[in-house]
């Protein structure tokens, strides 16, 4: 009886364990969730309404040099370093690093100038700095362990990304799954997913609307069109090289002729402004968002439109401005994948929603957020061929990524383990 008692006792112990934790999260998170939720909708209305301004005063590209002056500026004053970002909220999940408080309202004012300036630059990127800025701090007002101030950071993350472009299903995912190369955090995932919803949730109580897309056409499941995705799919992870080669070589060239901060980004403002008065239109300032639904809904690009903004997207980030390479990957894949269509002889809108997550996936290394994106954003019509594409991207893209803190855990190549300080190209 005693044995008995005692093993009744260590299993009811045990279970609740599971369930004080689960309740824990659940709050802890849902609370993270609310206010990215709320900071997500005031980041996103904010940037709508700079890209709206930056669209209808033509002269407005001039204002790019004092943007970025006043964001160093800003930074210098806060004493906080400029080149703090996304790689910094990354390392510190994996170390005791912490992130500075004013990171949240310096990367908000930040990307909204860049914007209002029409640099050419996303904002979930920067999404993922302010959610995992706001994770920490809700973590340390709490007073959470080491351990659990790494989820909170996930949080954070997962839940501004399913605010801006909400998609709470990909937000959770990739916030487990971009860490490192090779390995998901599954302790992460309640947390993540409770953060995202309610994010989701509060945006969709504010009327703000997530990314999704109308898909005229979606070929059918044969041989012939599982090996022309392969092809756009490998093709989209060697322009995925050159993006990562541009980005981080942008940064480290500027950054070695040009030590001033302030001279630094005044130069990256007048090649942005100088490149964009001899261009034909604006379509590579700011996120871009517009072409990107012209290539997917209507099968429209120009050949050389996904050059033109790896170019002007690693001038803007590389010398100092603020925003994120997220919808810049996007505009590059599906330019890319509707201008391969007309090549490869599939459906130019169909194959720019390929490039679209190919180029995703290649430059995240994240195979199961990109195809859970793919829903998300397309339906689940063309599943099959996404998976394809995320797979083939995942694979031929190597140990590249735009973010410089993943770890490598787990070979590409085959099932070891390898050392997570050194990345095999």
């Amino acid at each position: 009886m005693d044995k008995a008692k005692e093993f009744f006792k260590h299993k009811f112990f045990s279970g609740s364990n599971y369930i004080i934790t689960f309740l824990k999260w659940v709050f802890i998170a849902g609370i993270t969730g609310a206010i990215c939720g709320l900071v997500g909708t005031a980041f996103d209305i904010s940037v709508d309404k700079a890209t709206e301004l930056f669209a209808a005063r033509s002269w407005m590209i001039f204002l790019l040099l004092p943007a970025g002056l006043a964001i160093i500026g800003l930074y210098k004053l806060c004493k906080v370093k400029p080149h703090v970002g996304t790689n910094d909220i990354i390392s510190s999940i994996r170390t005791s690093e912490k992130v500075p408080i004013l990171l949240v309202p310096l990367v908000f004012v930040g990307t909204v100038l860049t914007h209002l300036g029409g640099g050419s630059a996303g904002r979930e990127g920067a999404a993922l700095q302010i959610g995992g800025g706001i994770g920490q701090q809700i973590g340390r007002l709490l007073q959470l362990d080491e351990k659990d101030m790494h989820l909170m950071t996930l949080c954070g993350m997962s839940g501004l990304f399913a605010a801006l472009f909400g998609t709470p299903l990909t937000a959770t995912i990739f916030a487990i799954e971009v860490i490192s190369i090779g390995v998901v955090y599954y302790s992460a995932l309640i947390p993540c997913l409770s953060s995202s919803l309610v994010a989701f949730a509060v945006t969709r109580f504010f009327k703000v609307e997530g990314v999704t897309f109308k898909l005229p056409h979606v070929p059918e499941l044969t041989a012939v069109m599982c090996i022309k995705t392969i092809a756009l799919a490998a093709i989209c992870a060697g322009i995925s090289i050159l993006f990562c080669a541009a980005m981080h070589g942008s940064h480290a060239l500027f950054k070695k002729f040009i030590k001033n901060d302030f001279v630094r980004i005044a130069l990256g403002a007048v090649l942005v402004i100088g490149l964009t008065l001899i261009l034909p239109d604006r379509r590579y300032n700011g996120t871009g968002m517009a072409i990107i639904k012209a290539a997917i809904e209507e099968g429209k690009a120009l050949p050389y439109d996904f050059v033109l903004k790896i170019i002007l997207t690693a001038i803007t980030i590389g010398t100092g401005f603020r925003g994120g390479e997220m919808v810049p990957t996007f505009f590059i894949g599906a330019t890319l994948g509707c201008t391969l269509g007309g090549i490869l002889g599939i459906d130019p809108s169909f194959a720019a929603a390929l490039g679209f997550i190919a180029m995703f996936c290649a430059v995240m290394n994240c195979p199961i957020a990109s195809i859970i994106l793919s829903i998300e954003v397309f339906g689940a019509g063309g599943i099959i061929f996404f998976a394809i594409a995320s797979a083939v991207s995942y694979l031929l893209s190597g140990y590249y990524g735009l973010y410089t803190s993943q770890k490598i855990v787990y070979s590409k190549l085959k099932a070891e383990f390898i050392n997570m300080d050194t990345k095999p190209l």
